[in-house]
């Protein structure tokens, strides 16, 4: 007998379950409202097959932020506490977050990621680690470096600028802020090949926070414009 379970078949990897689609159809209408939330370039993760998502982390809506204008979900990855808060966890659970344990973070929880994008989602990760604390792009941590490498899929960078002012990391209400996403174009397996040797990893990561920065400085610009659109 296995001494492991096998791991619950997934739905379809662009499936929206009918909660998902109720919350992001809400938030919808009070992001576009309150922040005057935009998204550009956002088409390419719909059209996408399975990768990894990689954007900066500015604020606990992040995840929120990208998602809001898909036709698909995205799964994040979500400290495991969170799960336990009232609606949060219940939204988490609902909306194909996957819970981890930032302390103890298994070859289960990267074996799960990499099932998932190979079975064609898209997997949501904020290299940073951690929001950040003055709204700029802060120093990525090497944890994503594995699933990259193993998943052979593309990468696709993202931009978020407002969040930041939106609802910071001493913010306990939601600020009136304008809100911009940037999806950039993907780099692709053979960009990334370029940095194959493993004493090449502070490269790779050097290479992908410049094209997450770029979509960022995209989307900082794009809010600041005096122009609403």
């Amino acid at each position: 007998m296995s001494s492991s379970a096998e791991p619950l078949p997934l739905p379809p990897p662009k499936a929206r379950n009918l909660h998902w689609r109720t919350i992001q159809f809400i938030l919808q209408n009070v992001f576009c409202f309150w922040l005057g939330y935009r998204a550009r370039g956002y088409q390419r993760l719909d059209e996408a097959d399975g990768g990894l998502v990689l954007a900066n982390h500015q604020s606990f809506l992040d995840p929120l932020l990208i998602g809001l204008p898909l036709h698909r979900p995205v799964s994040f990855l979500g400290r495991d506490s969170l799960f336990r808060v009232p609606v949060v966890g219940w939204i988490l659970r609902n909306t194909y977050v996957m819970p981890i344990n930032r302390e103890s973070a298994s070859t289960a929880s990267l074996r799960e990621t990499i099932r998932r994008m190979h079975h064609g989602y898209l997997v949501g990760i904020f290299p940073e680690g951690t929001r950040t604390e003055t709204g700029e792009v802060g120093e990525f941590k090497p944890g994503f470096v594995a699933m990259l490498r193993r998943a052979k899929l593309p990468v696709y960078p993202v931009g978020i600028a407002g969040g930041f002012q939106a609802m910071g990391r001493k913010s306990w209400f939601l600020y009136p802020a304008r809100v911009r996403v940037v999806v950039g174009e993907p780099i692709t397996v053979a960009e990334l090949d370029q940095f194959a040797n493993r004493n090449q990893d502070q490269e790779l990561i050097d290479f992908v926070r410049s094209r997450i920065v770029a979509c960022y400085q995209e989307a900082e610009a794009w809010r600041t414009e005096n122009r609403s659109k």
